[in-house]
C-alpha cells in the first residue's frame, strides 16, 4: 500500500474514492460495469459502504453521505463507460475523476484514472 502521510480519516476516505490500493487476491473477478443504465441499475436505492463510511450515489446525479462524521457531497456523470465525479470531503475539494467502476457480488470496485490509477472496494447495502 502506498503511503500518503495522511491522517486515518483522510486514508479512509481515499480507500472509498479510489485513493489507494487495498490488497487483493488472485481469486477476485470482476465485471466491468458498461453503461450508465447497469451502473444505476446496481446502485438503485442502495448504499455504497466501508468501515466509517456511507455513501448515497443517486440516479439523479448526486453523491451525499459521510465519512467519519464529516459530509461528503458531489455530482457524477456517466462518460465514455466511465464513472466520472466531482467530489467534496466537508469543505476539500477532491477534485474530478474518471473511474472504471466493476462489480463481484455485492462489491463495488472503484479505479481511479479511467482504470489506470489506484481502486478502492465499497459494499453495496
Amino acid at each position: 500500500m502506498r503511503s500518503l502521510g495522511a491522517t486515518a480519516p483522510a486514508i479512509a476516505l481515499g480507500l472509498a474514492l479510489g485513493m489507494l490500493v487495498p490488497e487483493k487476491t488472485e481469486a477476485e473477478q470482476f465485471d466491468t460495469v458498461q453503461s450508465r443504465d447497469g451502473f444505476v441499475g446496481l446502485i438503485g436505492g442502495r448504499e455504497l459502504r466501508r468501515t466509517g463510511i456511507r455513501l448515497n450515489v443517486t440516479p439523479d446525479g448526486q453523491i451525499v453521505g459521510s465519512a467519519f462524521g464529516i459530509a461528503v457531497t458531489g455530482a457524477w456523470t456517466w462518460d465514455g463507460g466511465y464513472f466520472c465525479r466531482d467530489l467534496f470531503f466537508g469543505d476539500r475539494d477532491l477534485g474530478y475523476n474518471c473511474q472504471r467502476v466493476q462489480v463481484n457480488g455485492e462489491t463495488m470496485r472503484f479505479t481511479s484514472d479511467q482504470g489506470t490509477g489506484d481502486f478502492a472496494d465499497l459494499t453495496l447495502r
